[in-house]
């Protein structure tokens, strides 16, 4: 890597965080699964990512800057504390069905594509 390499690391360890409270967000059914959807509920799941995250504070003590350390701390207590609250009262499949149900009433959003300008030249003439 080159000079920007700690620069760099910086970003893709801030991105890889991020990814997993991601996924534990989503298995905890606080964010949609963009693949189906939905809203859905998988604890085991979420708590291996929380696992994971609670791996990766270990493993990088002292290895990380004030912020990296205040962003860690900060997404593993916010994953922690949602995985409780949603252990303890696990959303009622009413509930969910609510959330992921689509608004039919809502208004589609048109796609306006505009057509290139046609070129007032004609490819027999000559440019002046």
């Amino acid at each position: 890597m080159s000079d920007n390499a700690p620069d760099m690391n910086k970003i893709l360890f801030a991105n890889l965080i991020m990814m997993l409270s991601s996924s534990a967000m989503q298995q905890l059914g606080k964010l949609v699964n963009p693949m189906t959807n939905k809203t859905e509920l998988n604890l085991e799941g979420a708590r291996m990512t929380i696992d994971m995250l609670e791996m990766m504070q270990a493993k990088s003590k002292g290895n990380l800057d004030e912020e990296e350390e205040k962003m860690m701390k900060e997404i593993l207590s916010t994953v922690q504390m949602n995985y409780v609250e949603t252990s303890e009262n696990p959303p009622s499949e009413e509930k969910a069905e609510e959330a992921d149900a689509k608004p039919e009433d809502a208004p589609a959003v048109e796609e306006k594509t505009e057509a290139p300008e046609e070129s007032t030249e004609k490819a027999d003439e000559p440019k002046k």
